[in-house]
């Protein structure tokens, strides 16, 4: 008696989660951060042609914040279909949650030597109010810079997404909800430092914040982050989570009939979004040295979507790109012609949607086809 035979399907085998060149690159990238910066600032002269200037180090670990949200942007963006316009609400919680932290670490250094923040003895507080009692821990403050985003972001969107909102409508209500916050965010009695925000930080974990040891610190730590956010996020959106995500995108209506729940995977990737948001929030304080309700203005929060436009949606690597392309530009053109820069940003935009639907990445991907049909010839 002979048993049936079975027919087995045979699954291609998951690809590795960065090819040759992308784990070389990779690598070049992790030895510029952590090893090529730190010596080109700290022992090479300042007076050499090679020397990385304190500027030259702010600028960079500034944009590097931006690089992060442009991935955050991405995820749910260029992998999910959702178009966030307040994803800059995540990055200043992140920096207030790191903010309130940095003004307990002044101390009795402030003007009015006390150990209440400036802005509480200037109006006449007695006391820290409620949401500041766990300021004073470094841990404490580690675990709220990314609770906090991450529980305002799953209640939002376990509502939105349960309402089956989407498109057009859920870019707007991002962008009101934001608003929303900014205005609070603006008054004094929320105990947020007002118009003002937080500033004049001196130490963090009792190391003083204003030397070039710390600031380098600060660059490397931030490097490090957005090189391993890189890393997560590629290993999200290659893994059947992501796979699932992009058929959400493309048809997720088609998704719903084939038994999956849209709404578990929409919200994980839109939490996990937000964090990573106000993680790059709360490594950008320390380095501006200011924090403020600005942070949450429309203009911040659509900046974040250009960059991701840009570089290339759907790429990861793209949207890193665009955001040092972008805020590179901004930064030599709100020194030469600073009235035209919003004039260049808004223009930039359009330009890209309805010439380069793929980004920088995407016509550099035309281009490497081109010269290899070109060479094949």
């Amino acid at each position: 008696m002979t048993s049936p035979t079975s027919t087995s399907i045979l699954l291609p085998a998951p690809a590795p989660l960065l090819t040759r060149g992308g784990w070389s690159a990779f690598i070049v990238a992790l030895i510029v951060v952590c090893a090529v910066a730190p010596v080109l600032n700290l022992m090479v002269p300042a007076g050499s042609a090679f020397h990385l200037s304190d500027y030259a180090v702010a600028l960079l670990g500034k944009i590097m914040c931006y690089a992060i949200c442009a991935l955050a942007m991405d995820l749910i963006w260029g992998y999910t279909g959702i178009l966030s316009l307040g994803h800059g609400l995540f990055f200043a919680l992140g920096g207030y949650m790191m903010g309130m932290y940095l003004m307990r670490q002044i101390g009795r250094d402030g003007n009015y030597k006390s150990d209440l923040p400036d802005f509480m003895v200037f109006l006449d507080w007695k006391e820290l109010p409620w949401h500041w009692l766990l300021s004073d821990s470094f841990i404490a403050t580690l675990v709220l810079i990314v609770a906090v985003p991450g529980l305002i972001a799953f209640v939002f969107g376990y509502f939105a997404f349960r309402s089956r909102i989407k498109g057009v409508y859920f870019s707007i209500i991002t962008q009101a909800m934001t608003y929303a916050a900014m205005l609070l965010f603006f008054r004094n009695e929320t105990g947020f430092g007002g118009n003002n925000g937080f500033t004049d930080f001196k130490r963090i974990l009792g190391i003083p914040i204003a030397t070039q040891e710390m600031r380098m610190l600060l660059f490397v730590l931030t490097g490090c982050t957005l090189l391993g956010f890189f890393l997560l996020a590629r290993w999200l959106v290659r893994s059947k989570f992501g796979r699932v995500l992009q058929a959400i995108r493309d048809a997720e209506s088609r998704v719903m009939f084939s038994g999956y729940s849209p709404l578990p995977y929409k919200l994980t990737i839109w939490t996990i979004s937000a964090m990573m948001c106000g993680v790059a929030g709360a490594l950008y304080v320390p380095q501006v040295g200011i924090i403020n309700p600005g942070e949450m203005s429309a203009a911040n929060s659509i900046e974040i979507a250009v960059w991701a436009a840009v570089g290339g949606r759907g790429t990861l690597a793209g949207p890193i790109a665009g955001a040092f392309l972008v805020n590179g530009a901004k930064s030599w053109l709100t020194v030469t012609a600073p009235e035209f820069w919003l004039y260049f940003l808004g223009a930039l935009f359009i330009a890209v949607t309805l010439f380069l639907p793929q980004g920088v990445v995407g016509l550099l991907r035309k281009w490497g086809k081109a010269t290899e049909k070109g060479g094949a010839r």
